[in-house]
């Protein structure tokens, strides 16, 4: 692009950005990927004044963050990358983890003595939420190589930089793992800088593959060596290796929290059946579980409905107080005292009489499906929004649109659920939004929390006009 179209170009964003910081309508908008990272980033409350990243993680923090890092090992590949053509024009690479913390940079002096100014140093955060639209943050919210150019930054002290940035998968946990990023002062920083990157990331993650693969291949060689009793072979983060020729397991399964310590730790399956989980070496095997135990108990916990349990052949409806009591021992599987479920619940004021009296009551619907001392649930169970939790894990943006009907027991107000709730309907948003197709939109956009979704709705309402749901999005947004 030439400095005649850059000039253009910078002109038309700072009239958009005085717009948008203000809350006026944008005169003309920058394109669609920084478009939606403002939304984003105004949503999220952050202020264009804003000086800097804010730092959260102090040295010790971050040098225990990298001793554990999956990334750590491939810093010299990325240095070697890039570090080197940074270095020589003047720019700074920076490679952070999945939640946008830098954790390594390397530049000359000059550039990273600039760049501290602005908190692009260790232990600072650049995801979107806290710093707004820049390369680091919108690459992580997108999952998306991206450039972002001088005024596409919400706050304006970044507009003197540009940066070319690439999310980094790992492809054991298939999980966002880090970002690589190369900055620089705006027009020393070609925007073809980000094919550069987004190469670089590509061959992180075929490292990190190679690594997986010679993991996968010495736990099946001493899988075999033991002759251990027949089971599907897992990963540490629950991919199968071995056991499963027909591909049942779709590949992985979820593994929840905490599975490490413990052995013979029940889980529900994609088809519904039970198994048990046990570690072995640095992965786990999955084996069928006896036949005689306890009943499944089924939670439908989601959406606007009434909540609801299933326990063996009975259905029963639950008021709200049971329905949060059940929430609370499924998000704490090892179990929780009166006065810890009437502090969940209450706060300060609870009582712990109140809690017990109402445990006694769910107990008589559901009978040994609580034990007490702790309270906690004895029996297998599957819930609506654990099986949202394995779909977000697996990326499943369509199984997220059939199976999410909307937030968990909108109507409740403990802090716990609140945050669970808060949590699971912000990564469903994303992934729909990120990896979903207009199907999936339309359906997120019958939730509760859908129907007015501004950025969802702008996306149905940009399908053609003859699809129906075109002509309900502009109707919802002309309102």
């Amino acid at each position: 692009m030439s400095y005649a179209h850059l000039d253009a170009y910078s002109r038309l964003l700072r009239k958009a950005h005085e717009a948008a910081a203000a809350g006026r309508a944008w005169p003309e908008s920058p394109r669609h990927l920084i478009k939606a990272s403002w939304r984003r980033s105004l949503d999220a409350g952050i202020d264009p004044d804003g000086k800097s990243a804010p730092l959260v993680c102090d040295p010790a923090a971050v040098r225990d963050i990298r001793k554990t890092h999956p990334l750590r090992p491939l810093l010299p590949l990325l240095a070697h990358t890039l570090s080197g053509s940074a270095d020589e024009t003047g720019h700074l690479m920076v490679v952070t983890d999945g939640d946008g913390r830098v954790l390594w940079r390397e530049g000359n002096h000059s550039i990273m003595s600039r760049a501290d100014r602005i908190g692009l140093a260790t232990g600072h955060q650049w995801g979107e939420h806290h710093v707004g639209t820049n390369g680091i943050g919108t690459a992580l919210a997108t999952g998306l190589p991206v450039h972002v150019y001088s005024e596409e930054h919400l706050m304006r002290v970044l507009h003197v930089w540009s940066c070319s940035a690439a999310p980094i998968t790992d492809p054991d946990s298939g999980r966002v793992i880090g970002c690589v990023d190369v900055s620089g002062t705006a027009r020393n920083l070609h925007p073809a800088t980000v094919a550069l990157v987004a190469a670089t990331a590509k061959l992180a993650e075929t490292q990190l593959a190679l690594r997986m693969h010679e993991r996968d291949e010495h736990l099946r060689r001493r899988y075999e060596s033991l002759r251990a009793r027949p089971g599907i072979l897992l990963s540490a983060t629950g991919r199968v290796i071995s056991g499963d020729p027909s591909g049942d397991l779709g590949g992985r399964v979820h593994l929840g929290e905490r599975t490490t310590h413990l052995p013979g730790r029940r889980t529900i399956l994609g088809d519904g059946t039970v198994a048990l989980l046990e570690p072995f070496a640095d992965g786990f095997l999955l084996r069928p579980a006896p036949s005689a135990g306890p009943p499944l108990l089924t939670l439908s916990l989601l959406g606007e409905g009434p909540p609801t349990a299933s326990y063996g052949d009975h259905d029963r409806p639950l008021s709200m107080r049971h329905a949060e009591l059940l929430a609370l021992l499924v998000l704490h599987p090892h179990g929780l005292t009166a006065e810890q479920l009437s502090f969940h619940l209450y706060g300060d004021a609870g009582n712990p009489v109140t809690i017990r009296a109402e445990i006694h009551r769910l107990r008589t619907q559901l009978g040994e499906a609580i034990a007490a001392k702790p309270y906690r649930l004895n029996c297998p169970v599957e819930a609506d929004f654990l099986t949202v939790r394995r779909l977000l894990a697996d990326g499943d943006p369509a199984g997220l649109a059939r199976g999410y009907p909307g937030p968990l027991l909108p109507r409740s107000e403990s802090p716990v659920i609140r945050r669970e709730r808060d949590e699971l309907e912000a990564q469903v948003r994303a992934c729909l939004l990120r990896n979903g197709g207009p199907d999936d939109w339309w359906a997120y956009a019958q939730t509760c929390n859908g129907r007015d979704d501004y950025e969802m709705l702008e996306r149905l309402a940009e399908l053609p006009a003859t699809d129906l749901r075109s002509a309900a999005a502009r109707s919802r947004l002309l309102r």
